[in-house]
């Protein structure tokens, strides 16, 4: 199956970014893809206020989700919502949800960031906590042949958290993200091959790009990862772009004869 990753550099502008999105996935569908995958708050990232959440905030499906339910369904294939801001049970409390979208149109699982990014970088404090709930349930969903499961950037630390996906067979993990420079200088790739490596699953990466609101530039450097922790597509640090690779469950099948036991 052809998997394409896309790397966007979203701003405040929701409309805008939800447009190129969209542009973006529908160039990666006429390359062949059959499964596109978006980083994490592709379509907003602006600053957070309470102000701006009653605008930015929505039910899913909404208006960020639904051209790729409408797109998905047209071309027969798989897309993956990086992840976008929703409406919470509680008033001022917001989740971080990550869509993935069947080939019939339909929403096949949905996962809410379970740990938030709490980080203190050089003078910039982060702190998600205030703005969202964690999420607290595990996604994993059929697409084509492969067992996929959702997770969400700052989850790529949490390394329990993957092997709960490997002991219920997972084959490919998706963790779109909006890593910074900062910490994906140091610790980026060496994460994504970790998590490929110690579950024996593919791992596709999306990743943000340049700055955003406060000054904090995004990492790039989007990834596609084999089983065996081969890097096998990578993106710029510094531009919007899409990535491919054919991802075949012989190689899945391949590393787990090699290193069986993983997922005990």
């Amino acid at each position: 199956m052809k998997v394409a990753v896309i790397q966007t550099g979203a701003g405040p502008n929701k409309a805008q970014n939800i447009k190129r999105a969209t542009d973006l996935v529908l160039r990666a569908i006429t390359q062949g893809a059959k499964f596109i995958a978006l980083p994490e708050v592709f379509n907003y990232r602006g600053l957070l206020s309470a102000e701006n959440f009653s605008s930015v905030a929505e039910r899913i499906p909404g208006e960020s989700t639904r051209p790729f339910l409408a797109l998905a369904r047209e071309r027969k294939v798989f897309i993956l919502a990086g992840s976008v801001y929703e409406k919470g049970p509680q008033a001022k409390k917001y989740r971080n949800a990550s869509v993935l979208i069947s080939d019939t149109g339909k929403i096949i699982a949905q996962y809410r960031k379970i740990n938030l990014f709490n980080a203190i970088l050089g003078n910039k404090v982060f702190k998600e906590s205030l703005w969202f709930l964690p999420g607290k349930s595990l996604a994993v969903a059929p697409v084509e042949d492969f067992k996929v499961g959702l997770s969400i950037c700052y989850d790529l630390r949490f390394g329990d958290l993957y092997r709960k996906y490997a002991r219920k067979g997972v084959d490919v993990i998706c963790i779109p993200s909006a890593f910074t420079k900062k910490t994906g200088q140091a610790h980026w790739e060496i994460l994504v091959r970790a998590r490929a490596i110690e579950n024996l699953s593919y791992v596709l990466a999306p990743n943000q790009v340049g700055e955003d609101y406060r000054g904090v530039a995004s990492y790039g450097n989007s990834l596609i990862v084999s089983p065996w922790g081969e890097v096998i597509a990578r993106a710029s640090t510094d531009k919007e772009e899409i990535i491919y690779a054919e991802i075949q469950k012989g190689s899945i099948q391949e590393a787990r004869a090699a290193l069986p036991g993983f997922a005990k």
